[in-house]
């Protein structure tokens, strides 16, 4: 008889920003597939999502891939649930409206690398701080690139586990690294995502080192944040061929920056400044190949007769990817076009 392990995830009921929390179920003779992963619960009053005289809460598992780390493990993403099987207020993917996976989404991850024991980036030195911004981003050698070990092993782990994992690089700042993944179907970007943010963690555990996720982790220090571009489309934006299609969606984002905002990280005032290639959170732009503005129309897709994708770069790097997703599905839908 096989034995796998089977690690449940799912997201907590931490403010402002959720955290990752898994546990481990032994199986026999699992076949791998997601359809057999039975539904479990968990102590809901132990992650800020239930009282304590009420407090079972049920993990309905919505994805699964092996685990590259472990011999016959699996990576289960769930949702969380209420006992009588409804939503859990903290379960984003449930709001997603997207049946028919229509809208494809891809997700620039960037975030810092921090050392446990200094409490600083990668490359940071104890007192004071390293060269200022410039020879880090997609940089090469010891004195540029930090952690690169912890991202190679990274990488190999989501592709070896079946994510939709597109690359990686060094980014602006000392410390500071990206991963970008893409998925057809809005529930299945932030699945992988969140597996990969996962992955990355644990890793780092093998190194004494954390991951962190605030968009602006250095204050108001002439650093730059972190981020989570979103860059999303759907049938219409793939094959309309008309500016002014693509024009009347981005206005569909005029009216409700602050819906948008509300579920794009917090702190990330912190991050839109209106500096380091970011607008302002108070202000809503787009622009042709414009990386200052709140919408970005890529020049591919001009150049390809406005027939592609738009990149929302306000998210933050602490974003959950399925609220991000689901409040974009119902502004672009809200244009009607």
């Amino acid at each position: 008889m096989s034995k796998s392990k089977l690690e449940y995830i799912w997201l907590d009921g931490s403010q402002p920003t959720q955290g990752l929390r898994s546990k481990t179920k032994i199986v026999s003779n699992f076949s791998g597939k997601l359809e057999d992963c039975e539904m479990w619960s968990f102590d809901g009053s132990s992650t800020q999502q239930a009282e304590g005289n009420s407090s079972d809460c049920l993990l309905k598992p919505v994805f699964i891939c092996p685990d590259p780390q472990r011999r016959n493990g699996f990576l289960v993403m769930c949702e969380v649930l209420n006992a009588d099987g409804t939503a859990h207020p903290s379960n984003g993917r449930a709001t997603i409206d997207d049946q028919d996976d229509d809208f494809w989404f891809g997700f620039e991850q960037e975030y810092f690398l921090y050392d446990v024991e200094t409490g600083k980036p990668l490359g940071f030195p104890v007192n004071g701080y390293p060269a200022p911004q410039g020879p880090y981003y997609c940089s090469v050698g010891a004195t540029n690139a930090y952690g690169r070990h912890i991202i190679e092993e990274h990488l190999d782990a989501c592709l070896d586990a079946g994510l939709n994992v597109e690359g990686i690089n060094a980014e602006v700042a000392a410390g500071q690294w990206e991963f970008q993944i893409f998925a057809k179907g809005a529930a299945a970007a932030g699945d992988e995502i969140w597996v990969a943010r996962y992955l990355l963690e644990r890793i780092g555990e093998q190194y004494g080192v954390s991951v962190n996720w605030h968009p602006k982790p250095l204050g108001q220090l002439d650093w730059n944040g972190s981020g989570m571009h979103a860059n999303f489309s759907n049938s219409t934006l793939r094959t309309c061929g008309d500016r002014a299609t693509y024009e009347k969606i981005c206005e569909a984002f005029r009216p409700v920056v602050k819906e948008h905002i509300a579920v794009y990280g917090a702190y990330n005032d912190q991050r839109l400044t209106g500096k380091h290639e970011t607008a302002s959170i108070h202000d809503f732009s787009f622009g042709i190949s414009d990386r200052g503005a709140s919408i970005r129309i890529p020049i591919a897709t001009v150049e390809k007769g406005w027939k592609g994708w738009l990149e929302d770069r306000r998210p933050a790097s602490n974003g959950d990817p399925y609220k991000i997703a689901s409040r974009i599905i119902k502004t672009v839908k809200s244009a009607k076009v």
